[in-house]
């Protein structure tokens, strides 16, 4: 097979046109990298908006003109789509933990059994697939799950030297790095900690976890709030957090909590959406049919009340439950409860490119007694 050099295809994308800009794609930045072997050429695409609705004809154009110019024997392998990320504006690298992890997200509920960990482990899934570096940090110190979601029960990490310090080895699947206490404790123990012994662990997974570059570090935070909230906004700046709730007028009322909490004066974290879990149920005998178990639109209407706006609204859909179960997530799938992570990505996102393209960094909380 004929192999190519990297300007015979750049050169050849110059004839692909962005249709609504009217520009090609490589005088617009979009063309991030280029890889040919005998194997065929692979690019990836970094275009300024997650959903841009031209992404689909771009691929179809760049298979043509690639055929076109390098002849058809040309072999497309992959066109892989990354969507830009924007960087949070004044970044005191120096007073940042995790210097190298572009954006850190808390995913919240202010009540426990509304599928947090669920989302934040689909969530990650479908931010990896997307092509991102992530991590995922389980904080739910007293009741950790993720170890189950991975499939990685017995998984024990391993620790390296690194300067005068170890650092602990995440768990790596499925583009996910993942650390968790679940992954230094039996399972069929009880965790019975005090509130210090939690938030030091917590930290030391924070600072001593090997996670490199990472474009988003999703960290996993026990329901309500807690130590271990003022923990973690002590510890890092947050991006921004998003609180998980399902449609129930009980589950809501803590979320208007949760909310509360990371919009107070001392910790002022960005909340960048609801995600409204359990949104409606659909027996597999009757797809079109939509039964609301839990109420309907529940977060729909906080969010307007709220101004947060609403990510996603996820299913119950046994294929989710069975995913968490068997250790295999269903953002893996290419089936329609897969793609409602994929979408819940792109939209939040779109939140994160939109905050950091308007706020400064978060200031980590800095106080010496809580009262």
């Amino acid at each position: 097979m004929e192999t190519f050099s990297k300007n015979q295809i750049l050169n050849a994308l110059r004839k692909v046109f962005h249709p609504e800009k009217k520009k090609d794609i490589v005088s617009l930045d979009l063309v991030s990298e280029i890889e040919t072997d005998e194997n065929g050429i692979s690019i990836t695409l970094i275009p300024e908006r997650s959903n841009d609705p031209f992404i689909s004809s771009l691929r179809s154009s760049i298979t043509k003109v690639l055929k076109e110019e390098l002849g058809p024997d040309a072999v497309i392998k992959e066109i892989k789509v990354v969507p830009k990320i924007v960087v949070a504006k004044d970044i005191e690298k120096s007073e940042n933990v995790l210097p190298d992890v572009k954006n850190i997200i808390a995913v919240s509920s202010g009540k426990g059994g509304v599928g947090k960990t669920t989302i934040a482990v689909n969530l990650a899934v479908a931010l990896a697939r997307k092509g991102y570096k992530v991590g995922l940090l389980d904080a739910d110190i007293f009741g950790p799950s993720v170890p189950i979601m991975f499939d990685a029960k017995d998984y024990k990490p391993e620790a390296k030297k690194e300067g005068n310090s170890d650092k602990i080895i995440p768990l790596l699947k499925f583009g996910v790095k993942v650390l968790s206490i679940g992954f230094f404790v039996d399972p069929a123990d009880a965790v019975v900690w005090r509130g210090p012994m939690a938030s030091n662990f917590l930290k030391q997974l924070i600072t001593q976890g090997d996670w490199g570059s990472l474009d988003f570090l999703l960290v996993d935070l026990p329901p309500g709030t807690s130590d271990i909230h003022l923990t973690l906004v002590q510890e890092v700046a947050v991006t921004g957090a998003i609180v998980v709730s399902t449609p129930q007028e009980v589950a809501l009322a803590d979320a208007v909590k949760g909310i509360s909490m990371f919009r107070s004066e001392k910790i002022n974290v960005p909340v960048l959406g609801l995600v409204e879990n359990m949104s409606w149920f659909t027996p597999a005998e009757l797809p079109e049919n939509k039964y609301y178990i839990f109420g309907k639109d529940g977060c729909k209407l906080l969010s307007a009340r709220m101004n947060v706006p609403l990510l996603g609204q996820i299913p119950i859909v046994q294929s989710i439950c069975e995913g968490s179960d068997n250790g295999r997530p269903v953002a893996l799938e290419d089936n329609l409860t897969g793609r409602a992570f994929i979408l819940l990505a792109d939209n939040l996102i779109e939140r994160i490119n939109e905050r950091n393209r308007e706020q400064k960094s978060t200031e980590r909380l800095k106080i010496s007694k809580i009262k």
